[in-house]
């Protein structure tokens, strides 16, 4: 593991590893925000206190997402040691980002619908971001074969992980995941005539299911029936989720993803 850019490169470079790549992270899904924007035709002004909202939302929920692990609140840390200390949550900041964003789209009166700006810029952000995590965070549960990240004694106490044996290397699948989310958004799914904004719904559905099953081999604590906190949260959110799908195919709306065809031929064009 490189907990910071020095470990990693072999220098004295005392920058967190984790840090750089989230800043990356950010860039990369601010510059494909941008070009969706452009392509959507939906590049107004308005459009930045939406980010605005959705940075904050999420920033906060990150930070505050994995405050509440016990029913009884005298076990869990203060707000502030947990703003200053507690564990980062992707779950809960996709969370924060999605009520920031509709926060902001009530104060400013912005109506256009804005998942379908969101949704690669998210996936895209997400699979550069994980890397960071690969980089610095514990891989996951044991492979039972030669597979795997194996960890040094040292490295494996300061995580909290198994020595000496291949670990499923569980940011590799996500950043997978979410390179194929991004593809799947971007060369396919934009020409596919679906209801407004439904790209993120389809997105954070397929995430949420991934999740699910990565939980899996990820390692965290296992709080209840072999799940974690984080199956819990999903199997209390993701039939919400489904059911709206659901609900958008019943009507025929996303008839079209069943349906043959690629990416549209141009318009030929007239000779003068």
């Amino acid at each position: 593991m490189y907990p910071t850019i020095g470990d990693l490169l072999g220098i004295r470079l005392p920058v967190s590893t984790h840090a750089l790549f989230l800043a990356v992270a950010l860039a990369v899904a601010a510059l494909v925000f941008r070009a969706q924007a452009r392509r959507l035709g939906q590049s107004d002004e308005a459009i930045l206190y939406v980010v605005l909202g959705a940075l904050l939302g999420g920033g906060v929920f990150m930070r505050l997402g994995t405050w509440l692990q016990h029913l009884d609140l005298r076990r869990n840390a203060s707000l502030a040691e947990q703003w200053a200390y507690g564990n980062k949550s992707i779950i809960g900041g996709l969370f924060g980002a999605w009520l920031g964003v509709h926060i902001a789209k009530r104060v400013v009166g912005y109506r256009a619908r804005t998942g379908d700006l969101f949704a690669p810029a998210v996936a895209a952000g997400m699979a550069v971001g994980r890397i960071g995590c690969l980089l610095t965070e514990q891989p996951g549960t044991p492979t039972g074969n030669s597979f795997g990240i194996t960890l040094d004694a040292v490295t494996a106490a300061r995580l909290g992980a198994p020595a000496g044996v291949p670990l499923h290397p569980s940011m590799l699948y996500e950043i997978a995941f979410h390179i194929l989310a991004f593809c799947v958004l971007w060369f396919w799914l934009r020409h596919k005539p679906i209801p407004a904004g439904e790209s993120f719904t389809l997105y954070i559905a397929a995430y949420g299911i991934f999740r699910f099953l990565v939980e899996f081999v990820r390692g965290n604590e296992v709080v209840w029936y072999d799940l974690t906190r984080v199956q819990l949260v999903l199997l209390a959110t993701l039939p919400v989720l489904l059911t709206r799908i659901a609900l958008l195919a019943r009507r025929g709306e996303l008839r079209a993803l069943t349906q043959p065809g690629g990416i549209p031929a141009p318009e030929p064009v007239e000779a003068r």
